[in-house]
């Protein structure tokens, strides 16, 4: 796998029951004991209704079919793939000052997120084969630095990755810091898929911090020119000033000067009126055709 040649440069530290389930394919049977009961008490029926739940909710990019159709487009510019699921297992140090980059959103150990996401990890998991490095994460991050993590981190991750409880970690991670938040801001400002996905795309790449080229301020640059529609404003004329301040930040920086992923994808799609992210969906990122039927 060739990743892609920048990843977070500038990533701050980040520190109705019964008929969803049918529509899940999940059928519930009462017992004489809990047909009157309310909420199922089964650990099992819990987290099923909390799914059908979550889902039945899904409006935007939250949907499971979108939310898959996004980590695409993400794996697409991150790592030169579609195959997101691949991507547990990768470890690098891509030279971008922040450490190693990993796993499937591209945790740092120079940002933070690497660091959570390993401590979370260990919560659920003790012991586990990464746990041995949190004092070194502790120490390098900020920094781009490798004391006490060569040389077997890098070896010591690709294991950790054949973990589910690691790979539900990522999971958990990605949605936590990056994924969750983007969508909540994206609704709020009344914002569809397509809208929603140039959110999280934005946060992903460059952090929700307080510096100039952070998700915050690029949609407060935004905001400058366009009203959004929770505002009164149109969708579109707003989603192309928060892609124009998009492309201005990435170009403040040396390793996200190859603004593809906006320019060749997220703007089709937004010249294409496909505010939903509807399939069939075809782009390009440094030049290498994508296609999600």
């Amino acid at each position: 796998m060739v990743p892609a040649p920048h990843r977070h440069a500038a990533r701050r530290d980040t520190r109705p029951v019964r008929l969803a389930l049918v529509a899940f394919g999940v059928t519930l049977t009462a017992s004489p004991t809990t047909a009157n009961a309310g909420t199922p008490t089964h650990p099992v029926v819990r987290q099923e209704v909390s799914a059908a739940r979550q889902a039945a909710a899904a409006t935007g990019l939250d949907d499971p079919a979108k939310k898959e159709i996004a980590m695409q487009l993400i794996s697409s510019a991150e790592n030169s793939s579609l195959n997101w699921k691949a991507q547990y297992t990768y470890i690098e140090d891509v030279g971008d000052g922040c450490g190693y980059t990993a796993g499937i959103i591209g945790f740092c150990s120079g940002t933070g997120d690497m660091l959570d996401l390993v401590e979370l990890y260990t919560q659920r998991k003790p012991g586990n084969v990464l746990a041995k490095y949190l004092p070194a994460l502790r120490e390098v991050n900020g920094t781009d630095s490798h004391d006490g993590l060569d040389p077997n981190f890098a070896e010591d991750w690709a294991t950790a990755a054949s973990d589910p409880a690691f790979k539900q970690a990522q999971n958990d991670e990605r949605d936590r810091v990056y994924f969750n938040p983007a969508v909540g801001r994206g609704k709020a400002d009344g914002i569809g898929t397509l809208g929603q996905f140039a959110y999280y795309d934005a946060i992903v790449m460059h952090g929700d911090g307080d510096d100039s080229t952070s998700f915050g301020s690029i949609r407060k640059r935004a905001l400058a020119r366009a009203k959004p529609p929770s505002q009164g404003g149109n969708e579109v004329t707003y989603l192309n000033a928060f892609l124009d301040a998009r492309v201005w930040a990435m170009r403040q920086q040396e390793a996200h000067s190859d603004t593809s992923r906006v320019d060749t994808a997220q703007r089709v799609f937004l010249r294409k009126g496909n505010l939903n992210l509807d399939p069939p969906l075809d782009w390009k990122v440094y030049g290498d055709n994508y296609h999600i039927g």
